[in-house]
Order: C-alpha cells, then sequence, then structure tokens
C-alpha cells in the first residue's frame, strides 16, 4: 500500500477551513471518482483502491490517503494535486 500524507498549515477559521476542505474534495472526486463523507470535521475519502480522510484543526489541514496497488501510478499525480488545491486555499 502506498500512502500519501500531507499537512498544510493555515489560518483559516472553521467556516472557511471545512469549506476549502469541501472544495478539495470536490475537485478530488471529480478527478478521480474519490467518494467522501464528513463524520464531525473529518472528512472520509474512499474508492476502490484508495481510502483516507482529511482532517480540519485549528491551525492545520492533514490529508491522509492510503492507495491499493491499481492506483499506485497515479500517487504523485494525486499528491500535486493535492498540494496545488491547497496551496490555492490557504492562501484565498
Amino acid at each position: 500500500m502506498s500512502v500519501i500524507d500531507v499537512h498544510r498549515p493555515h489560518a483559516l477559521d472553521k467556516a472557511h477551513a471545512r469549506a476549502a476542505a469541501e472544495t478539495l474534495a470536490e475537485d478530488l472526486s471529480r478527478q478521480f471518482d474519490v467518494h467522501y463523507q464528513w463524520e464531525g470535521d473529518v472528512m472520509k475519502f474512499k474508492r476502490s483502491g484508495v481510502k483516507g480522510q482529511l482532517d480540519i484543526s485549528p491551525s492545520d489541514i492533514h490529508v491522509h490517503l492510503e492507495l491499493g496497488m491499481l492506483l499506485r501510478p497515479f500517487k504523485s499525480r494525486i499528491e500535486q494535486e493535492i498540494h496545488s488545491q491547497l496551496d490555492q486555499i490557504v492562501q484565498a
């Protein structure tokens, strides 16, 4: 199993951090057919071959994904997209 683990500090209030996470999830869902749902302040991701979560704390956004064998070749593309989206989100 291949793991993507990204932490990004932020200065957003809770509502804006959650909206930013939702934007990221919608984009990943569109591009990689990942399904997600909120459980409190934790967003759970799942699809065949990948599972993970996005946690929002007052100062940090943490994305943790575990990729199965079939998605391993897409790891760098997925990770790059997460970094790109988070860069845009925390600077907004």
